[in-house]
C-alpha cells in the first residue's frame, strides 16, 4: 500500500483592511495626500477668483488641519479612541517640528543663494581699504572676528570653569555659592548691549571717553560667555557619579587632584561642547562690538591698538551704508553673513567631534 504525499498548502494571509481594526500603512499617507489636495483645491479656486497668487503657507496650514481632523476621526472609528489620540498627538508633534524647520531652512536657502555668488578669492584676501563701490573683501572682518572671539574665550573659559568647580565641589550649602548662582542666572539674561556698555565704561575710566579697542570687545563678549560656560560646566560636573570621587578619596588622593584627574576628565566632553556653544552664541553679536571695537576698513592684528572690524559689524555697515552700486554693498553683506554662518557651523561640528572622541567609554 503506497502512501501518497500531498504537497504542503500555503496559507495566504489576507492583507490588512480598513475594517480589521487597524489602519493600513498606506492609510495615513493617503489621508495626507487627500488633505493637501483638498487644501490646494480650496486655495486654487480662491486664487483664480480673486486674481491673487497661490498662498503656499495657507495651503500647508489648512492641509495639516484637514489631515489631523481626518486621521483622528477615521482612527477613532476603526481603531478606537486611544489609538486615535495617539495618532493625533503624533501628527501635532510632526507639524510643530515642520513649522520649526521652516524659518531655519528659509534662512539657509536665502543666505546661501544671495551670499555664495559673492564668495571669491578677492573677498577672502582683500579688505575694504581705499575701496569704493565694487571689489574689496572682508579679510579684515574675518581677522577681527577670530582675534576678538579668541581673546574672549581666553578670558571667559578659565573664569567659568573655576566658578563651576567651586559651586559643585566646594560650595554645597554655602551662602556665597547661592549668591554666585543668583548672579550667574541674572547675567544669563542681560541684553548684549548692556555688556558692551559695561566694557566701554570700564575702559573709559582708565583710557578716556571715545576709546575703541578690540580688547574691549573681547571683554564685552566674555561677560556674555561666562554665564553660559558656568551653567554648562556645572551641569556636566553634576553628572559625574559621586562613587568616582569617593573611590579616589579612599585611595588617599587629595580633593584638588581628584578634581583634576577624575572629575574633569570624566566631564570633559560635555564641558567642551558647552564652551563651543558659548563661543557660537557670542560670535555673531553686533551691538556690543559697535560700541567697544568700532569699525574700520583696514586689517588690524593688534587687540590693544586701534579699532577692529568684525563680521557682524561688517554686515551691518555694508547694508546700512550703501553706496553706488548698491548691489555690491548688499552682496558683500550677504557674503559676510554666509561666512559667519559657516564659522558657527564649523564650531558646532568641532564640538560634536570632541564630545564623541572624549566621551567616557561605557564598554569593557
Amino acid at each position: 500500500m503506497t502512501a501518497t504525499l500531498t504537497p504542503p498548502t500555503t496559507v495566504v494571509e489576507p492583507s490588512p483592511r480598513l475594517t480589521s481594526g487597524h489602519l493600513a500603512r498606506w492609510a495615513p499617507w493617503a489621508l495626507l495626500a487627500g488633505s493637501l489636495a483638498a487644501s490646494a483645491a480650496v486655495f486654487g479656486v480662491t486664487a483664480v477668483s480673486s486674481g491673487s497668487p497661490f498662498n503656499l503657507g495657507g495651503w500647508a496650514v489648512v492641509g495639516a488641519i484637514f489631515y489631523l481632523a481626518l486621521i483622528f476621526t477615521i482612527s477613532a472609528i476603526i481603531e478606537g479612541r486611544r489609538k486615535a489620540v495617539d495618532r493625533l498627538i503624533t501628527g501635532v508633534v510632526t507639524v510643530a517640528f515642520l513649522i520649526a524647520m521652516v524659518p531655519l531652512v528659509s534662512v539657509a536657502i536665502t543666505v546661501i543663494s544671495l551670499g555664495a555668488p559673492h564668495w571669491n578669492a578677492e573677498f577672502f584676501t582683500w579688505s575694504m581699504r581705499n575701496v569704493v563701490g565694487e571689489g574689496g573683501g572682508a579679510v579684515h572682518a574675518i581677522v577681527g572676528t577670530v582675534l576678538i572671539t579668541l581673546a574672549a574665550a581666553v578670558i571667559s573659559i578659565p573664569i567659568g570653569l573655576f566658578t563651576a568647580i567651586y559651586l559643585i565641589e566646594y560650595g554645597q550649602n554655602n551662602r556665597l555659592a547661592r549668591g554666585i548662582t543668583f548672579l550667574v542666572d541674572v547675567m544669563t539674561g542681560i541684553p548684549s548691549i548692556v555688556a558692551g556698555l559695561f566694557a566701554y565704561a570700564l575702559f573709559a575710566l582708565f583710557l578716556g571717553p571715545g576709546v575703541r579697542l578690540g580688547i574691549i570687545g573681547s571683554v564685552a563678549l566674555a561677560v556674555l560667555m561666562i554665564p553660559v560656560v558656568v551653567r554648562s560646566t556645572e551641569e556636566m560636573l553634576r553628572l559625574v557619579p559621586n562613587e568616582l570621587r569617593e573611590a579616589a578619596y579612599a585611595l588617599g588622593v587629595p580633593k584638588w587632584l581628584t578634581i583634576a584627574k577624575v572629575v574633569l576628565p570624566t566631564a570633559i566632553a560635555g564641558i567642551t561642547t558647552g564652551i563651543m556653544l558659548s563661543i557660537s552664541r557670542v560670535i555673531g553679536e553686533t551691538a556690543p562690538l559697535l560700541i567697544t571695537a568700532g569699525f574700520t576698513s583696514s586689517v588690524n592684528y593688534d587687540l590693544f591698538d586701534g579699532r577692529m572690524q568684525t563680521l557682524p559689524v561688517f554686515t551691518y555697515t555694508q547694508y546700512m551704508n550703501q553706496g553706488i552700486p548698491a548691489e555690491a554693498y548688499i552682496g558683500r553683506a550677504w557674503a559676510a553673513a554666509l561666512t559667519l554662518i559657516v564659522i558657527v557651523m564649523v564650531l558646532n561640528l568641532v564640538a560634536r567631534t570632541i564630545a564623541r572622541v572624549f566621551a567616557p567609554k561605557t564598554g569593557r
